[in-house]
């Protein structure tokens, strides 16, 4: 025990002497550490239960009665929210105080609430109304009062904090549309659990009109004693809901129960790849320290101290550095997670509960996080032990015992189990895929030294700091192994999700079943006449400067009542047309012009077919014998007539574009009128909702806009994120790996300088070294990724789509990111290495 003591204490002191080492290994072990208990805190205090919510709900009242828009029976949740509603064919009679009184002693509090379009700064903003007398002593805690006062009278409102960052003051008055009212702010109030809401707050009727069964309205209630079970049962049979503080503080706190087989699988490989990644990573930066102290660790072997006392004191390092970096990380994350919960809820609006803390997850974090560090301490703790003393102090370098490559034929086996594993793994969904993968994993891990071993035979053809550089790593293959193991890991997780991530959008999008593009913004009128489509063209204009429109028509009925074409699906498939939904039959009328938006070029033969009265088509499974079966259909998909119209087949912009343009003149001949009640505009980058309530203000909810933007948004930000990650991990431990080398290549590296060597040389090996590890890694990465990418596209794909081509899923690899991960980042890992190297020459008295 003295001598464990004693371990700890040389490890306390080491740590505080070489301080960037120290640094490097805590970033190392704290940073896994530090995100994933953010993670879980902002996650538990952003998942508020309806205990959480009780100030917001009741206030200080006893119960929260919630009518329903009939008087049948429902069903609630432990929470008090309706779950079931018994249908009824006529809206129930509005409640009475009386009713609910006879119902259930109390006093009574009338609420409602609602949602309306308040006018601001920057235009029309859906907006949250709860209507309350939050001067009552029953609603206690419900809104917190920033500043001002709360309402007293109809027409005064109290504003969110959100409003207030939106441009509205003090003061101030806001339009309102449905209902058209303006109302004077006198107050500041926020949300306990929402404090990023929207929201203006008056008394009952003081800006909404009267409401009672339907939407949210009721009372609160303060009883004589606790609403019990027996209560809430009797009031949910006659149609009302019941929240009661009794039963929601006495309900269970959350999902108590046992995981599943499934999710514990899941969690135990995530903390399997999380230890073995961090371990990689910090394996080498603890072999920077046994380099550093091997003239120490010889000494306390000469003075007699054993092998034993030697691994003691390296695993020392890693209780200690461990330990401190665990704590850290687990302090810090807790911090981050409620700092970065507090910005979410404020700013993204997300639900905000009291700061919770899940001590029993985060202290299981901290405790992997000094597994890791112990297990990645155990090599280098293992070397400490073999090193000779003798060849220490007389300043040889260490090299890797001559013929030991790591365990090759385990590896290989490793490996070829995954890869059958994969195979059968194709059908069973992403988790069996996963575990198949890191089988793969842990082979080529295994198989590491060997590889570095092998590559090390290259050297002598490759130019001066090239064999240099592998060399240097092939003679200390251990350490060179566990930074090129870590880079390989990282790169295999992020190609394989980059590619079955990349394959999962494109098939999406392969399947998005529109007529117009992505990056489309369709406007359309259901009906009005000339005048309302001018403005709602002129409200367009203003709110889209600069944007293209393209004029699209619709087809009317006598009476003007918008009709649907639909193309009847032809049962002839033997072309290879795809499985087609209902939808894709689907069509659009227009002209040539609307033809090239559609295709997003010009198309002379289909420009010619459609003038010339024939349908085109983008589908070719609704073309039979050179025709198509046009249904023409109202509103409620009844049948009014049915045309059989000439067509052509043409290729439309994007594969997911499916239907067909009809030509005017056709339905001109069958007596079906077109009016020109549709725009189309290549441009999606403005706020949809605000547009559409525009347009609702200025001709009613006769129109609407819809922007189709497609998912490349979505796949770019997912392959940004991912390329961020593999940048970390990836530079992490080519940077720890490469210091090492630098410090045991530093008396070599010494010797070239004295022997005529520039400054330029010195900076050429050590990027060297640096392109060596990374890129290594990341070509073996890379096969292995594309291999568990191209079979994470089966599972991705089956999740999303159950059609005839399921086990056919699209193959989509994304070229560029691939690019960037193999060629960026050990290029950018080499530039950075070769520019921040030490230079200067130190000149060594050498021991022969």
């Amino acid at each position: 025990m003295s001598a464990f003591r004693a371990a700890l204490r040389i490890s306390r002191r080491d740590a505080l002497r070489f301080k960037g080492r120290t640094a490097l290994i805590m970033v190392m072990i704290g940073l896994p550490v530090l995100v994933i208990t953010a993670v879980l805190t902002g996650a538990a205090t952003t998942s508020i239960t309806g205990r959480d919510k009780l100030d917001s709900t009741l206030g200080a009242a006893d119960a929260r009665i919630v009518t329903s828009p009939a008087r049948t029976p429902v069903e609630q949740n432990s929470d008090g929210e309706i779950t079931n509603m018994r249908p009824s064919d006529r809206p129930g009679r509005p409640w009475t105080p009386a009713e609910i009184g006879a119902l259930l002693q109390g006093r009574l509090l009338r609420y409602q609430a609602n949602v309306v379009e308040a006018r601001l700064a920057d235009g029309y903003t859906r907006t949250d109304v709860f209507e309350v007398d939050l001067r009552d002593p029953l609603t206690r805690g419900m809104r917190r009062l920033v500043e001002g006062r709360f309402a007293t009278a109809p027409g005064e409102v109290v504003v969110s904090p959100a409003l207030i960052d939106s441009g509205v003051r003090m003061g101030d008055t806001i339009k309102t549309w449905r209902p058209d009212r303006t109302v004077r702010v006198v107050g500041i109030a926020e949300h306990p659990n929402r404090p990023g809401l929207r929201e203006m707050l008056a008394l009952p009727e003081g800006l909404l009109p009267h409401q009672n069964d339907g939407n949210d309205s009721g009372w609160l209630i303060d009883t004589a004693a606790p609403v019990q079970r027996p209560d809430v049962q009797r009031l949910n049979k006659v149609g009302l809901g019941v929240k009661s503080r009794f039963l929601i503080e006495r309900s269970d706190a959350g999902d108590s129960g046992p995981r599943d087989l499934h999710g514990l699988v899941e969690l135990g490989v995530a903390v399997v790849l999380i230890v073995t990644e961090t371990v990689l990573l910090a394996g080498p930066a603890f072999a920077v320290g046994l380099r550093r102290r091997r003239r120490e660790l010889a000494v306390i072997a000469a003075q007699g101290g054993s092998g034993r006392h030697l691994k003691t004191i390296v695993l020392a390092d890693g209780l200690v550095l461990g330990g401190v970096a665990a704590l850290l990380g687990a302090a810090l994350g807790i911090g981050a997670g409620l700092v970065a919960e507090w910005f979410a809820a404020r700013w993204l609006d997300w639900t905000h509960g009291p700061a919770d803390v899940p001590w029993a997850q985060v202290l299981g974090v901290a405790a992997l996080g000094v597994v890791s560090a112990l297990t990645a301490a155990i090599v280098p703790a293992i070397q400490a032990s073999r090193q000779s003393p003798v060849h220490v102090l007389a300043g040889r370098a260490a090299v890797d015992t001559p013929g030991r490559a790591g365990r090759p034929v385990l590896g290989a086996v490793l490996v070829l189990l995954g890869l059958a594993a994969l195979g059968f793994a194709l059908h069973r969904g992403m988790l069996s895929v996963v575990l198949a993968s890191t089988l793969v994993v842990f082979g080529l891990v295994a198989l590491m030294p060997w590889l570095v071993q092998a590559t090390g035979r290259l050297a002598g053809r490759l130019p001066l700091p090239l064999r240099l550089s592998v060399r240097d790593a092939s003679r200390h293959r251990v350490r060179t192994a566990s930074a090129t193991a870590a880079v390989m890991a990282a790169t295999m997780g992020v190609v394989s999700l980059g590619i079955g991530v990349n394959s999962y959008y494109v098939n999406r999008e392969a399947r998005r079943d529109s007529i117009v593009p992505a990056g489309t913004t369709t406007i359309r009128a259901w009906k009005t006449d000339d005048q309302g489509w001018a403005r709602v063209r002129a409200l367009v204009q203003q709110k889209l400067p600069g944007v293209s429109l393209v004029n699209g028509l619709d087809a009317k009925d006598a009476q003007g009542e918008p009709l649907n074409l639909r193309v009847a699906l032809s049962q002839d498939c033997r072309s290879g047309c795809r499985p087609v939904e209902p939808q894709l039959g689907y069509s659009e009328v227009g002209d040539e012009e609307v033809l090239a938006f559609l295709q997003k070029r010009r198309d002379p033969q289909a420009a010619a077919a459609l003038a010339a009265g024939k349908a085109v088509v983008f589908t070719p499974g609704l073309v039979r014998d050179g025709m198509i079966t046009l249904q023409v259909e109202d509103w409620d998909a009844k049948p009014v007539k049915t045309l059989r119209v000439p067509a052509v087949v043409a290729e439309p912009a994007e594969v997911g574009q499916a239907g067909a343009v009809i030509p005017p003149s056709v339905l001109a001949q069958a007596g079906v009128k077109v009016l020109q009640r549709t725009l189309y505009a290549a441009y999606t980058d403005f706020d949809e909702q605000r547009l559409n309530t525009e347009i609702r203000i200025l001709i009613g909810d006769q129109a609407y806009a819809n922007a189709d933007r497609g998912y490349a948004e979505d796949r770019f930000v997912i392959l940004l994120m991912l390329l961020a990650g593999a940048l970390v991990l990836v530079l992490g431990g080519t940077f720890a790996a490469t210091g090492l080398a630098a410090a045991d290549m530093r008396q070599d590296l010494d010797t070239l300088s004295a022997v005529g060597g520039t400054a330029q040389v010195r900076r050429l090996v050590v990027a060297a070294q640096a392109a060596y590890i990374s890129g290594l890694g990341v070509l073996v990465g890379l096969v292995a990724g594309t291999v568990s990418g191209l079979a994470l596209t089966w599972p991705l794909s089956r999740r999303v789509y159950a059609s005839t081509d399921l086990f056919n899923p699209t193959i989509a690899v994304p070229w560029l990111f691939l690019a960037g991960v193999v060629v960026g980042l050990p290029l950018l890992a080499a530039l950075t290495a070769g520019l921040f190297t030490r230079t200067r020459l130190v000149l060594a008295r050498r021991v022969a």
